[in-house]
Parts: C-alpha cells; structure tokens; sequence
C-alpha cells in the first residue's frame, strides 16, 4: 500500500487540477477578472480556455481534414517521442560534463575557485539567443563525412541546462563525506582515486539524485525551447508552434502539444525514478539539489 499511495496521490492531484479548471470555468467571467483594469486572473472563454471534453474530442479527432491525416493524439506522441529522444541525448551529455566538472572541482580547490563562478554564470545566457548561435556554429563543423545536424544543436542546448544542477549536486555530494571517513582512509594509505570511488560517490548519491530529476526536466524544457528558437521540425517545440498559429480557430487543438510536453516530463522524472530504486540502499538522507 505504501508503494501505491504517491502513485494514488499523483492521479489525485491531477484530477483535482481538472476540476479546478472546470469549476473556473464555469464561474469565472469569459473576459477574466480584472481589478482596476488589470486582469488578475485569466480569461475563461472557450477560445482561451476549453472544456476538457473539448481537448479530449479534439485529441482524437485527425490533425487536419486532408484525407489520411493521423489523429492529433497519435501525432502529438510522435513529435513527443522525436523531442524526448533528443533530451535524452541532451541530459546523458550534461550528467557526463556536470559530473566531470565537479570531480575536477573537488579534486582541485584552485581548479572550484575558477570554475564555479562561470558554471553558475553560465546559466544566465538566454537559449532563445544561444540556440541559433549554436546552430550557425554546428552547420561549419564538418570532418569527412560527418555533417552537423539540428537535432545535435536542440541536444548540445539541452545538455547545457542539464549540466548544471549535476555539477553543483554532485560538488555537494563529494564533499558530504565526514572528516572521520576521510581520516580513516588516510590512515590506510588509500589514494585519493580509491577514496574518491569508496567514500565520496556513495556519499553524493542521495545529493546526486535530486540533481538527476532537475536535469531530465532541464533537458526537457531546454530541447523545447531549442527547437522552437531553430525551426526544427517533427518535435513538440514545432508543434506547440504551428498548431498555437490556428488557435483562433481551433482553440481544443493547441493543447494536445503542451499535454505532451507535460508527458514528456513525466517521462524523464520515471526514468531518473527507476535509476533512483537501483540506488535506494544510498537515498537514505536524499538532499534537495
């Protein structure tokens, strides 16, 4: 039972978000409430918010009128799982960088002195401008036969959010150990490489997973974002893009794409779940990030 109540309480509190936009909607005015000609709560019309059965009928209706058109629900999985591969990418190269960095920092004091300061700034750079800066660069690379491609630009900027939250949990985490651990292994003659795998990585584990979830919804958010800011097409950055263009229209059509932007968090947080139960023994004292 303890296994299946956060299960429970996950579908209960997402149950309780569609109530509470129904109700909303049911009793909010269509043009919002507004204080002192300020709106201080959105608008509840059908166009900018529709029934729920609305988007679920929508959902399962064709994308277009064209004849062969997929349902908008089998479209909108594919240009999710087209996106999500890319985060994957995007967060396994940021976890590999942000742990490489932070072993660097801890190994050498001078080494986190300089480095910190720019992994934190780093983090401050726009991606709607650093994503076509990183496209025009890519599309100059090429060796033999190896081109550049835009979804190695959406991942490359999904590995850069990704890689944050790693380094500084994993920094935290090699530097959780006591001084009686350390004492001790010195005591032994162990190296620092040895003491580094023996009594550091198990140290950081429970400072380490928290960082992991951030990152693969860092990642998530960063390859949507990136893919909105090149163009690249067959994702659900493009989606939200090209189906918000007929939302006057079609007002229902428009949140298939954000639903499965919201799947594919869902998703990366199971995956790092799944990591998390291989490492339970360690997640005793598990640590915000």
């Amino acid at each position: 039972m303890r296994r299946l109540r956060p299960i429970l309480l996950g579908i209960a509190g997402v149950v309780l978000v569609g109530v509470a936009w129904e109700v909303y909607k049911a009793l909010a005015p269509d043009t919002g409430v507004v204080i002192a000609g300020i709106t201080v709560l959105p608008r509840a019309s059908d166009l900018a918010m529709p029934h729920l059965g609305a988007m679920l009928d929508r959902a399962l209706s064709p994308v277009t009128r064209a004849a062969g058109s997929p349902a908008l629900w089998l479209a909108t999985l594919q240009a999710a799982s087209f996106s999500f591969g890319i985060a994957v990418v995007g967060w396994l190269v940021g976890v590999v960088v942000g742990i490489a960095i932070a072993i660097v920092m801890q190994r050498f004091r001078t080494a986190q002195s300089a480095l910190l300061p720019w992994v934190v700034l780093s983090q401050t750079v726009p991606l709607i401008a650093l994503a076509p800066l990183v496209r025009r660069i890519g599309t100059q690379l090429s060796t033999g036969g190896f081109e550049w491609q835009d979804w190695m630009s959406v991942a490359l900027i999904a590995s850069y959010l990704a890689f944050f939250p790693v380094s500084i949990g994993a920094l935290r985490g090699f530097g959780s150990p006591t001084a009686e651990h350390l004492d001790l292994m010195r005591a032994y003659g162990v190296g620092w490489w040895r003491t580094f795998l023996a009594v550091r990585v198990p140290a950081s584990i429970p400072f380490l997973l928290p960082a992991l979830r951030l990152a693969a919804v860092n990642a998530v958010v960063g390859t949507i974002v990136a893919e909105v800011s090149i163009g690249l097409r067959g994702g659900i950055g493009r989606a939200i893009v090209e189906f918000a263009a007929s939302g006057s229209a079609d007002p229902a059509k428009q949140w298939s794409p954000i639903f499965g932007a919201v799947l594919m968090g869902l998703a990366a947080a199971g995956l790092v779940a799944l990591l998390s139960l291989a490492l339970r023994r360690y997640r005793r004292n598990e640590v915000s990030a």
